[in-house]
């Protein structure tokens, strides 16, 4: 039995999908108008986490949007839209800034082993469906205009606090991350559809019974994951951080017009966070999947970190923190391989191996406590008690949910020293091949500056513990 922590009813509730044939999943996804960050990558790992452990037993129909369009600044429906923002910015078009950002998304999504979705939903590639979405809300009596869009009436739905509960919402109509407008009925109000501003060409917009104009950013998810999945999911998945506002939304619109449940079980994760605070784009303050890999961190050394935390638990990263991630990753391929070796390749399946796997599975079906399976992992790989052939046999099972590559060989000489000092290493050996002395010595600098010191020897340039 597979339990997962329900938002919506505040526990641990027994996992039972609609039709075991399919379970159904919707992740919500990227908005393409800048570099997906760390905290934001986070999330898609515990989704690919739980991915894995429902395909352990079920056919799993897995969505996840595009936002290509749509998403304002800001909560309160104003604001420019992050892709105009992303082009003005950059000097390009909308669609050229979608293209390269969601491109740049996969690729960080790939590198760190996460499955790719059954079905990738594009908003600007949805639009029908979510006019047709805003017009039975309007024929239902759920919507109004305004000078500025059409709002979908939360006055109007009785279970708008179903997600996150009475008190929170009054936290919002209080002033909570919305603002009221002299148009709208009621602070929770949002919109479904933006009306194009008269004074400003935008670059993405499209005719609606209403107007020309770009969707709401909460309408995408709904229209896009009801095509798809049906009137009721069986798994909504997101960050913490779309409680309050989107997935709140989405319930209200999505059910107001079906007259039937969205989801059976909202699985959300915590933030990734700074010493200094939660990480964002809009504070300027996070990093990329590029920044690791320049400073000479592998990003399944990441994966592995995120394994460490709880997903309903926040994790504070630190570069001492991705220095341990990858020590310790490099140990258990170690310990793999080692074990890869003396079985010659051969994995040996037998009842003892299988109580390993079920002890590893029940932690995962446990929801999807990792710390705990990947302590069984190493458990399992320091076992006296296992044949050679045996741990081989485990851990080719592990790795299937980890995908931490636990038989690739290690280079010992690079993984003895710290990631950030072996990714500066690397880079001034780039500099000496190109002859630009002058930031060779500014990197032995930074090297000296980490407590190393920098030989350069017939063999290649060493670094040695000051």
């Amino acid at each position: 039995m597979m339990y997962l922590y329900n938002t919506a009813t505040h526990h641990k509730d027994e996992f039972k999908p609609q039709n075991e044939k399919q379970v159904t999943m919707y992740c919500c996804g990227p908005t393409v108008y800048n570099f997906a960050h760390i905290g934001n990558l986070r999330t898609y790992i515990f989704e690919d986490l739980l991915s894995r452990t429902i395909r352990l037993h079920y056919p799993l129909k897995h969505v996840m949007n595009i936002t290509d369009v749509g998403h304002l600044v800001s909560d309160a429906d104003s604001g420019e839209d992050k892709m105009e923002v992303g082009a003005a910015r950059e000097g390009k078009s909308a669609w050229d800034i979608a293209k390269f950002y969601e491109q740049k998304f996969w690729q960080d999504y790939d590198a760190l082993h996460c499955t790719r979705p059954t079905v990738i939903s594009r908003a600007t590639t949805h639009i029908q469906e979510m006019i047709a979405l805003v017009k039975t809300l309007e024929e239902k009596g759920y919507t109004y205009r305004t000078s500025d869009g059409i709002y979908y009436d939360t006055s109007k739905f009785d279970r708008y606090d179903a997600l996150v509960g009475h008190a929170r919402i009054r936290g919002l109509q209080g002033g909570a991350r919305v603002e009221m407008s002299d148009e709208k009925r009621n602070p929770t109000d949002f919109a479904l559809w933006k009306f194009s501003p008269k004074d400003k060409k935008r670059q993405m917009e499209w005719d609606s019974p209403w107007g020309v104009g770009f969707p709401g950013w909460h309408i995408e998810c709904s229209a896009m994951a009801m095509k798809y999945l049906g009137h009721t999911l069986d798994i909504h998945c997101g960050g913490i951080d779309h409680v309050t506002i989107h997935h709140t939304n989405e319930i209200a619109q999505s059910e107001a017009a079906t007259g039937e449940k969205y989801v059976n079980y909202w699985v959300h994760g915590e933030f990734l966070i700074l010493r200094s605070g939660k990480m964002s784009k809009s504070g300027g303050t996070f990093v990329t999947l590029d920044v690791l890999k320049e400073k000479g961190y592998e990003p399944l050394a990441y994966r592995y970190l995120c394994l460490g935390a709880h997903y309903r638990t926040q994790l504070e990263f630190s570069y001492e923190s991705m220095d341990s991630a990858t020590k310790s990753l490099k140990n258990l391929r170690t310990l793999a391989c080692q074990a890869q070796d003396e079985a010659k390749g051969t994995p040996v399946q037998n009842e003892k191996v299988q109580a390993w796997k079920d002890k590893f599975t029940a932690a995962m079906e446990d929801d999807l406590n990792a710390p705990k399976a990947l302590a069984v992992t190493w458990e399992a790989v320091r076992s006296c008690d296992l044949a050679a052939g045996e741990k081989l046999a485990f851990l080719a099972f592990a790795d299937t949910i980890l995908s931490l590559d636990l038989f690739k060989k290690q280079e010992a000489a690079a993984c003895e020293l710290p990631a950030e000092v072996a990714g500066l290493l690397k880079a001034r050996a780039e500099a000496r091949g190109a002859k630009d002395w002058k930031k060779s010595d500014e990197l032995r600098d930074a090297i000296a500056r980490l407590g190393y010191v920098v030989k350069d020897t017939p063999q290649g340039q060493q670094a040695e513990k000051k």
